[in-house]
């Protein structure tokens, strides 16, 4: 670790030093000894040798199939996933993943923008997604779906046989040069899609130098060695599932082991028991499903050194719940899709020299390479070490911007001091010791009578107030006559809005966060990250408003 740079500055030139993930993964995938590259919970496992084989083979079909540039991935996380992300890496090519919890509106719209024409995806996958209710082959009328067990049976025994002597036999040298496509660090790897929780999504462009930057970044914070083994549970449209527990692992020559569903948490716990797991990484939505889980045992956790959350708020009751059954805590990360992701983690403190590296509530410090900023959302000015401000992100994994956006990618993206940062819309702010706290979204407010109220603080009131660790709720405001805006809050438990009244006066919960309505809902809207969905809430309070006007 001690080759890599130190200060902010040499880490905006060392990606250019590093290869781009494919090649990294090539030449690791050569010289690893470990028993497996990816392992299926549900037992399949696949040899290094194996999985190059899997990359050479699958990359000839997408070459004969898919001349285009931008070649779309409708997969879960797993091994054929993985094989055919670095397949189209090695090709020059861009991969799209396309978020299959997105809706049809999103992913025709995700497609069409990133001109995707071909799509490789899974028939098992879809008839498992049909049978939840979506019909996702009936998604793309622009895009042909090709199937990954098609292509697996096109191929010849002769041809998996030759093609496995020569990944066996052939240096990593000669495969590079044979096989794959000279790239520029500068080129577009991948295309993900932000999700979208207040507004339409947009493709996030990040290059082989963004990609390759952060997970060498993420590998050095989490410390992560061949002994390790990755639990790659978060979906591959999700950023930290895509770059972190995919890719990472594979261009540093860690095993992973994979699962399509992250909210089936019995069965990963299981595949951490049976594969020694080390690092799992989660929202805290998915998280707080295996403390609640009777059939999630700590035996099944206890080979597990490091568990991260990240991509939304760790509440105190989920780290506090995670650490009371199985006995380690929770470290909270932060990031973003246009970071590629990671920005900053807590991490075990270093006794010996002592090294202050957590401090829970929150989200660690700046990954190495990488630097925060607090500066006035308006002038851009710097704000004084523990005044909350807008926290701006600068270091080689800022994404190269917005598809086909210029104008939202100049929203973003400030040049200050000859480097890029990027605008996160978060507000929040760094304490003496470097560690960064997140306080609100800048655009998750309500105005009432002329004050601006935090929903996240609404909600976070109204949680410590009704005290019931089941409760979830989300707030959002509508149009009000009378005071501009009001707050309407979703919640899944009979809450009544008269007794949460009261409870909210006894706590001396400020009038201004009181719900105007309170909605009784199956289920708070979610996205596939595990993120509350604030678009869809906020259209329920809609048409419910609709409703009540009409009737």
């Amino acid at each position: 670790m001690s080759n890599h740079p130190k200060s902010f500055a040499e880490w905006q030139v060392y990606p250019s030093k590093l290869d781009p993930i494919h090649v990294a993964w090539l030449k690791s995938a050569k010289k690893s000894k470990t028993a497996f590259a990816v392992a299926d919970i549900e037992g399949v496992e696949i040899s290094h040798k194996k999985f190059l084989t899997g990359v050479l083979l699958f990359s000839e079909k997408i070459e004969a199939y898919s001349p285009e540039q931008n070649v779309g991935l409708l997969l879960p996380s797993s091994g054929g996933g993985a094989i055919a992300s670095i397949a189209i890496l090695s090709l020059g090519k861009t991969i799209v993943n396309l978020n299959f919890t997105a809706g049809k509106k999103a992913l025709g719209s995700a497609a069409k923008q990133a001109e995707v024409k071909h799509i490789y995806t899974s028939r098992k996958f879809l008839d498992k997604m049909f049978e939840r209710g979506m019909d996702l082959a009936s998604y793309f009328p622009e895009s042909k779906l090709l199937m990954l067990e098609d292509i697996k049976e096109e191929i010849s025994t002769l041809s998996r046989i030759s093609t496995l002597l020569k990944a066996i036999i052939l240096p990593a040298s000669m495969i590079q040069k044979s096989y794959f496509k000279d790239v520029s660090m500068n080129d577009t790897a991948a295309i993900l899609f932000s999700s979208g929780s207040e507004g339409s999504p947009k493709g996030v462009e990040l290059s082989h130098s963004n990609i390759a930057a952060n997970a060498k970044q993420a590998a050095i914070e989490l410390g992560a060695v061949n002994s390790d083994v990755i639990m790659s549970t978060l979906p591959t449209f999700h950023a930290f599932g895509f770059a972190i527990t995919t890719l990472m692992p594979l261009s540093e020559g860690i095993p992973i082991v994979c699962h399509a569903d992250p909210k089936d948490v019995s069965t990963i716990a299981s595949g951490i028991q049976k594969y020694s797991g080390t690092i799992l990484v989660g929202t805290p939505t998915f998280l707080r499903m295996y403390t609640i889980s009777k059939k999630v045992t700590s035996e099944s956790m206890h080979s597990l050194r490091l568990v991260v959350a990240g991509a939304e708020k760790l509440r105190s009751e989920v780290r506090d719940g995670f650490e009371t059954k199985f006995k380690m805590p929770v470290y909270e990360g932060y990031g973003t899709t246009e970071t590629s992701p990671g920005a900053s983690v807590n991490l075990p403190d270093i006794e010996s020299p002592h090294k202050l590296r957590n401090r829970p509530g929150t989200v660690g410090k700046a990954f190495s390479g990488t630097e925060f900023r607090i500066v006035d959302p308006d002038s851009l000015d710097p704000i004084p070490t523990g005044e909350d401000g807008l926290i701006l992100i600068g270091g080689p994994q800022i994404m190269k911007g917005y598809l086909k956006m210029p104008e939202k990618t100049a929203e973003v993206i400030e040049l200050i001091d000859g480097y890029r940062w990027y605008r996160t819309g978060d507000k929040g702010h760094l304490d003496e010791d470097g560690f960064l706290t997140i306080v609100d979204r800048y655009s998750r407010f309500a105005k009432i009578g002329g004050e601006m109220i935090s929903l996240t603080t609404v909600e976070e009131e109204i949680l410590d107030a009704c005290n019931d660790k089941d409760l979830e709720i989300a707030a959002t405001c509508l149009p009000d006559q009378r005071k501009g805006e009001k707050i309407v809050l979703l919640a899944t438990n009979n809450l009544d809005k008269n007794e949460l009244k009261k409870m909210l006066s006894d706590a001396k919960v400020n009038p201004l966060y009181h719900p105007t309505q309170v909605l009784m809902v199956e289920e708070i809207p979610k996205l596939g990250s595990g993120k509350t969905d604030f678009g869809a809430t906020r259209k329920i309070a809609l048409v419910n408003e609709q409703k009540y006007i009409s009737a």
